[in-house]
């Protein structure tokens, strides 16, 4: 059995205010409200509720063909580090779509990927691990996948 961290699951058999976290993050994303106050109020939830779950539920895209994945990365400011990862991405089938690069900051750098990953064969969980095996990239998160 594979170990892996992330799962997906029917949204049925989950609390409601799961949905409503992701419904309150899609109200701040199309602009229909301008604060997480508003959008909390908007859909029913607390605002602890919204920032406990909001890095951790994605909705799924039907749209299978075009799967888009978008990672943060903690890197070490060293010379080769970023293309150290792009070649890891590449290797793996994943397409980048954009790059932002943050000026780094006691020696580590945050950079947010956004990858396109129809054709990648590796799971989105497999590709995070083989990031964080490189010694440059202290950390690899997974902020969304549609």
């Amino acid at each position: 059995m594979q170990n892996s961290d992330y799962l997906i699951v029917h949204k049925k058999i989950l609390p409601e205010y799961f949905n409503q976290v992701i419904q309150a993050r899609s109200l701040l994303e199309n602009h229909e409200v301008e604060t997480v106050t508003e959008a909390v109020k908007k859909v029913g939830i607390s605002r602890n509720t919204y920032y406990r779950y909001k890095d951790y539920l994605f909705e799924i895209s039907d749209n299978a063909t075009s799967r888009t994945m978008t990672i943060s990365l903690l890197l070490k400011d060293e010379s080769g580090a970023l293309t150290a990862v792009l070649q890891t991405l590449s290797k793996a089938q994943a397409s980048v779509l954009t790059i932002s690069q943050a000026i780094p900051v006691g020696g580590y750098a945050t950079v947010l990927i956004s990858l396109d990953i129809s054709k990648m064969e590796n799971t989105p969980d497999n590709l995070l691990k083989q990031l964080l095996k490189h010694s440059y990239v202290r950390k690899a998160q997974l902020d969304a996948i549609a």
